[in-house]
């Protein structure tokens, strides 16, 4: 195929030739999604109970929690090609039991390196499950369906990031027949084994039209350039910065360069690279990527510090920890249910209003840290994680529809791998640098300050959101 006949193909998108996603299927591919964005952060409020079961210490605590998401983002892209070759279906289904499988691993680890082991298998079978996802909604439905299925995923997205704090918190207290914080990758167990048996009869199957190979220099340099960046910035803090965390950074720039440099060179001789770059020149795709990366990167920052301030700092217990984050979920679940209604009407201008909202949230809750800290608690945090959680709901609820309103049916697994990686490459990113910055600035600036500090620089991020956003089409596929 080349370059010629390819562009007509991404210009517009093609009707799905797959059976349709009933009702019942659009639900399990749900809970396929929900389990995977769950366990990156459910694990936040279980890691003092980790490290003093297991004895792991700061460097394979930070691997527990990084582990998981690094193999989770650099396979992704990866994950979505296979279910273009194979089928979205049977990878779904594989990437199901791989699920289970591997959750169970991490829920009987019995020490901390295999724990961290464990976690990372674990996010390379999410990096197989979640891009089948999003592929199975485009390529089986079209019109106003399509349209209200990726809304809906969109809202589980950043529901299941908040439930995964507030559930884990009350998982490592309940102390389930004393599983303790096994208790929060033991839970998968039985919903992925519902989700790949049911998937068998409910979810059509779906593949791309002409089944290309594996672009193994894509692959393994994507990987490289992920590992390049992710690695140092969630180790370094740990090891203290030693030399090779800063030679791998200086080395991301290059390795980045040399993938999009390869990339480009296979699709201009007629080869499927792992990420066809002709897929950005679609203006939803580009403009709406654009946006996702500082929403994504604040929105993991935001979720990472609240859950270390309400621990460290306020010295709650993990449920109490974990009940802190429930108006923000209610928000961001009000949102959601309101958002198709309000797109209808206003369009993407929903996701501009939604970054004003999100920012006046963010804004209060700096207030309110630097007004009086002293008296600072969960209930003086509610009207700032409230209206965080409603701006962030209207964001992320049209995001996904705006990015993959244009991809052809038979590129949807592609272009679901790249929406899934920025999305857990920029929430990764934002655990790395917000937190890492938070951590540090506590011992110099205080409690307080250091909060304000990394609030401040998300408010900034809902800025640019607001720019970009209004450079998306109105109007919304």
């Amino acid at each position: 195929m080349t370059q010629q006949t390819l562009l007509p193909q991404i210009s517009s998108p093609a009707r799905p030739a797959a059976p349709g996603l009933g009702a019942a299927g659009l639900i399990i591919v749900l809970l396929g999604a929900f389990l995977p964005l769950l366990d990156f952060f459910i694990v936040n409020v279980a890691l003092p109970t980790i490290d003093h079961d297991l004895v792991a210490g700061p460097a394979v605590l930070e691997l527990v929690a990084a582990g998981y998401g690094i193999a989770f983002a650099v396979l992704l892209v990866l994950g979505g090609r296979l279910g273009d070759a194979f089928g979205r279906r049977r990878l779904f289904i594989a990437g199901a039991a791989a699920f289970t499988v591997t959750s169970l691993a991490c829920g009987v680890a019995p020490t901390a390196w295999t724990l961290v082991a464990a976690r990372v298998t674990q996010g390379a079978s999410a990096a197989l499950l979640l891009p089948q996802v999003l592929a199975t909604i485009t390529a089986t439905t079209s019109g106003q369906q399509r349209a209200r299925a990726l809304g809906i995923y969109g809202a589980v997205g950043g529901i299941s990031v908040v439930i995964g704090q507030v559930l884990g918190g009350f998982l490592v207290s309940a102390d389930l027949f004393g599983t303790g914080w096994r208790a929060v990758f033991l839970l998968n167990v039985p919903f992925a084994l519902l989700t790949a048996v049911l998937a068998a009869r409910h979810v059509p199957e779906s593949r791309a039209e002409r089944a290309v190979g594996v672009d193994l220099p894509g692959t393994l340099l994507l990987t490289a350039a992920l590992l390049a960046l992710f690695v140092p910035l969630m180790e370094g803090r740990a090891l203290d910065w030693p030399l090779w965390t800063w030679v791998s950074l200086a080395a991301f720039p290059v390795l980045a360069a040399t993938f999009l440099a390869v990339e480009r060179r296979a699709e201009r001789e007629g080869r499927v690279p792992l990420v066809p770059l002709s897929l950005l020149r679609i203006p939803e795709m580009r403009r709406g990527l654009g946006v996702a990366v500082p929403y994504f990167t604040g929105f993991g920052g935001f979720m990472f510090v609240i859950a270390l301030l309400l621990q460290d700092g306020l010295h709650r217990d993990p449920i109490a920890a974990g009940w802190a984050l429930v108006p923000m979920a209610v928000g961001y679940f009000g949102a959601s249910l309101a958002g198709p209604r309000l797109v209808g009407r206003f369009g993407s201008r929903v996701i501009t209003g939604g970054a004003v909202i999100q920012g006046l949230g963010l804004i209060t809750l700096i207030a309110t840290a630097l007004g009086d800290w002293s008296h600072f608690s969960p209930l003086r945090m509610l009207p700032g994680v409230a209206l965080a959680g409603i701006g962030q709901g209207l964001v992320s609820m049209p995001l996904f529809r705006v990015v993959l309103s244009r991809v052809p049916a038979e590129r949807a697994g592609v272009g679901s791998g790249v929406l899934a990686t920025t999305q857990q490459s920029s929430l990764a990113l934002g655990v790395a640098t917000l937190g890492t910055l938070f951590i540090a600035m506590v011992p110099t600036l205080g409690m307080a300050n250091a909060l304000a500090l990394v609030l401040g620089i998300q408010a900034l991020g809902s800025l640019v959101i607001c720019w970009l956003s209004i450079r998306l089409p109105r109007s919304v596929g």
